[in-house]
């Protein structure tokens, strides 16, 4: 059994590049971007090198003091920490970077992660190297061959219109807080702002009985 997660707006409470933006006043243009591409009204891809381009020159020690300070989604502790003590694979496919799923990974126990990655020169933000992209299939579906999982035996949380690529290889598709676009491809919805509920309806699609754990 996998379980595949969205980073920002599912396992965390924030976007990063909004939140980094607002250092040097930038975050309307930068939240106009990251919406337009969340909605799927622009090339992913294009957005994201847009929102860098904008922010390039910004210290390092300033990024990951950000990153570092973005809060876990409530209930993303417990519903990892299940699922692990039941034997599920975790992974995150993230349009974010390394800077921020790093921490996700060692805190969660993510089995395996992919994200992009912020390039800094002499300190300063310059670049991005795009490893993920609007198509977030493609890049899970390397391990997921890897690992041998069945799609029947995967579950998908996400919440944007990036992201739906993933419910084509998943036999259960959530849709956690997310756009209507993502509700209507999914396979159930859940508003309540608490990861953790994700595990009854587990429990329910799957008829299953894991029981909730505390957080790590």
């Amino acid at each position: 059994m996998l379980a595949i997660f969205d980073v920002e707006g599912v396992i965390y409470d924030a976007e990063y590049l909004p939140l980094l933006a607002e250092k040097v006043n930038k975050e309307n243009k930068i939240w106009e971007i990251t919406k337009k591409g969340l909605e799927g009204k622009i090339d992913w891809v294009e957005g994201l090198k847009q929102r860098v381009e904008l922010l390039r020159g910004m210290n390092y020690d300033t990024c990951i003091q950000v990153a570092n300070s973005l809060p876990i989604m409530i209930g993303a502790r417990e519903a990892c920490r299940t699922l692990k003590d039941a034997g599920w694979k975790l992974m995150a496919v993230s349009g974010g970077f390394t800077i921020i799923t790093d921490r996700l990974k060692k805190e969660l126990c993510l089995d395996f992660v992919y994200s992009n990655e912020l390039v800094f020169k002499d300190g300063k933000l310059d670049d991005v190297i795009v490893n993920v992209d609007s198509d977030k299939a493609k890049s899970a579906i390397i391990k997921i061959r890897e690992w041998d999982e069945k799609k029947e035996n995967i579950t998908t949380v996400v919440d944007g219109a990036n992201d739906v690529k993933l419910f084509d290889i998943s036999g259960f598709g959530i849709a956690f807080r997310a756009q209507d676009l993502v509700k209507d491809l999914a396979t159930v919805t859940l508003d309540e702002k608490d990861l953790s509920k994700i595990v009854g309806l587990i429990n329910t699609h799957y008829n299953l009985k894991l029981e909730l754990q505390t957080s790590m």
